[in-house]
């Protein structure tokens, strides 16, 4: 199928212009002014913007995880993210403890191939460190093209590695020139600051901020950008959410650490006072780190604008409100459990889900709070929301970039839309939206995924199955 996207405003991270867009075999084949070609199909991008596709360096489709599972899969996230914007999906992959890398890789896969309706590739989760975890991530980076990894400084027990296991992952990294994504806190801390908490009766869903106080976050910074500086890796730390741990990993920046700095869309609207709301509304803002106060919003944004923050994702882990989120409850009568039947005794925050769904949001919230009011300008909302991505894990040129050889993964951005954003029209499969009631201004028009038009005007019509497993 060939495609001629004629009369819009081209803007990448490098500039913008007026120019046409020829696409043929899944490639821009052509751009300039008054392309003349016989194309399949002819788009009128008057009054648009033309933008390269959308990758979100930060999902969570398919998620073991606090006793239950995660709601999406990749037909309902993949429509939801093409129909936002996203054409890329970076998912992490993260087994157990007890469960082999390969084996667990091969299981995420599993869950994508034949179904995701967008292109993907995965971080894989590095949780324990042996004699063959080291080999089988040898074979994963080798074989699979996945060059990234991914390391949490949280959820001991669970997901969490020790200082040995992160000395001799980072290791492992520099030499296979792999990247290195970091969950960043201080996983005894937290676990200390929860069991206090709770003794006194703090239950709520207002105290899992408490417990993970943004000194816990920086000191889980510091740590990373200790052992980064030690074995010379190259670092990610994700949904970075407040300003000690920018300036920890800034601070790091100036001793010589090759370290990027992201955060997710929930951190640049949302403050601390959405998991204060009463009857336990407070439940769905819940994710690690926390959100935070207004005044560290502020300076995500500004940090965003200057360039320190180099990327925005969503941690998009989407939990039912009614029943998982739920599992946190701390009525005996309204807590459920991971069958979402009544648990019938006393339940804590600690037991709540973590995550907000936003994949199918980010990229129109960052428009709309960025770009419209002025916090951003365009090229700093298509570096951070794509290009800074694609160039970090292997992806740019052919993602993150309207260039002539580049896939075709194309968004004619309409900015005269406006609309509501609302759990009654979003395709992700949760019973609730983060972001209820919330203005947008500005939408995508059209998607393409090299070369093939998957969504219009807010619906999906690609094919699923057509995303393809990348390999970096």
């Amino acid at each position: 199928m060939s495609l001629l996207i004629k009369n819009g405003e081209i803007v990448t991270a490098g500039g913008r212009y007026f120019a046409d867009i020829y696409c043929e075999d899944e490639q821009i084949t052509a751009i300039g002014k008054d392309l003349d070609f016989d194309a399949d199909e002819v788009i009128d991008a008057t009054g648009k913007f033309v933008f390269p596709g959308f990758i979100d360096p930060h999902v969570h489709i398919y998620l073991p995880f606090m006793g239950t599972f995660s709601k999406d899969d990749y037909a309902s996230a993949s429509r939801a993210a093409l129909v936002g914007g996203t054409t890329t999906l970076i998912e992490m992959c993260c087994p157990s403890r007890a469960e082999e890398p390969l084996e667990a890789l091969q299981l995420w896969n599993s869950k994508a191939e034949g179904l995701s309706a967008c292109d993907y590739t995965f971080h894989m989760g590095v949780t324990r460190f042996d004699e063959l975890a080291e080999s089988q991530l040898r074979t994963i980076v080798a074989d699979y093209g996945i060059t990234s990894f991914k390391v949490f400084l949280a959820y001991k027990g669970a997901f969490g590695i020790d200082d040995a296991e992160l000395y001799a992952t980072l290791k492992l990294a520099k030499e296979l020139d792999v990247v290195v994504t970091a969950h960043c806190e201080n996983a005894d801390l937290v676990a200390q600051t929860q069991a206090a908490l709770v003794a006194e009766g703090k239950v709520g869903p207002e105290w899992h901020e408490p417990s993970r106080p943004v000194t816990v976050e920086a000191e889980g910074c510091h740590h990373f950008m200790t052992f980064a500086e030690m074995t010379g890796a190259e670092v990610y730390v994700v949904h970075t959410s407040c300003q000690p741990a920018v300036e920890a990993i800034v601070a790091a920046r100036g001793r010589g650490v090759k370290a990027t700095i992201e955060t997710v869309i929930p951190y640049l609207v949302l403050d601390s006072s959405y998991t204060e709301r009463p009857d336990f509304e407070g439940a769905k803002y819940v994710m690690s780190p926390p959100i935070r106060a207004k005044e560290h919003q502020d300076f995500l944004w500004k940090k965003l604008a200057d360039g320190t923050i180099d990327t925005v994702g969503t941690d998009h882990a989407p939990f039912d409100f009614s029943t998982q989120k739920h599992m946190g409850h701390p009525d005996p009568n309204k807590a459920v459990n991971a069958d979402f039947s009544p648990r019938g005794e006393a339940a804590d925050f600690t037991l709540i889900p973590n995550g907000v769904p936003s994949v199918e949001d980010r990229v129109n919230l960052l428009y709309t709070y960025g770009v419209t009011t002025g916090k951003i300008d365009l090229q700093t909302f298509v570096a951070t929301a794509s290009t800074n991505a694609a160039k970090r894990f292997g992806l740019f040129p052919r993602k993150g970039d309207i260039s002539v050889g580049a896939d075709a993964d194309l968004v004619i951005y309409d900015p005269a839309y406006t609309g509501i954003i609302s759990a009654e029209t979003h395709l992700m499969n949760t019973d609730y939206s983060g972001f209820e009631g919330m203005e947008i201004k500005g939408r995508p028009a059209c998607v393409t995924v090299r070369g093939q038009i998957a969504a219009k005007e807010g619906q999906f019509t690609g094919t699923l199955g057509r995303g393809k497993l990348l390999k970096r």
